[in-house]
């Protein structure tokens, strides 16, 4: 059980695990899950660590388009951000690169949900590996990660 499954069990927050067989040699780890779930993209959220300066900050976007970092750090009231190594956001959260979720990870961090997010009565994120999602509703996303709703993504 990851950490994110533990911290979600221990609440009382309504959410579905939904797993599915990750192919090693996918490395489009969002939509293979949208695509062997058989979701709408626009559903399913992946999970990126940016840098605003050297602080971990926690983006979930929409597998369907791409994070905005000028958008991401007027959210943020940052000057500048950039995407952070893959080493360090694995060493930042707790998870690996494919299977971080913004759920129960090492650290809380500033955490920003697309916008796009409320328009769904549930969306689906990492569930903390490779495989393993989460079907929760947005609001309750927030309420885990403590994170706010801000426009982010880009096409």
């Amino acid at each position: 059980m990851t950490p994110a499954v533990k911290l979600m069990t221990s609440t009382s927050i309504a959410f579905r695990l939904c797993e599915y067989d990750h192919d090693p040699a996918n490395s489009n780890f969002g939509l293979e899950a949208a695509d062997l779930l058989g979701l709408d993209p626009d559903q399913v959220f992946k999970t990126l660590i940016v840098l605003a300066g050297e602080e971990e900050m926690c983006a979930v976007v929409p597998v369907s388009g791409q994070l905005s970092l000028k958008l991401f750090a007027q959210a943020v009231g940052a000057k500048r951000t950039e995407m952070c190594p893959p080493d360090r956001a694995e060493r930042s959260t707790g998870y690996l690169v494919g299977g971080i979720s913004p759920i129960a990870q090492r650290r809380r961090l500033t955490t920003v949900i697309d916008e796009t997010a409320q328009s769904f009565d549930e969306i689906y994120v990492s569930g903390g590996r490779r495989g393993l999602d989460v079907a929760v509703g947005p609001n309750d996303l927030a309420f885990l990660t403590d994170a706010t709703f801000a426009d982010i993504a880009s096409g």
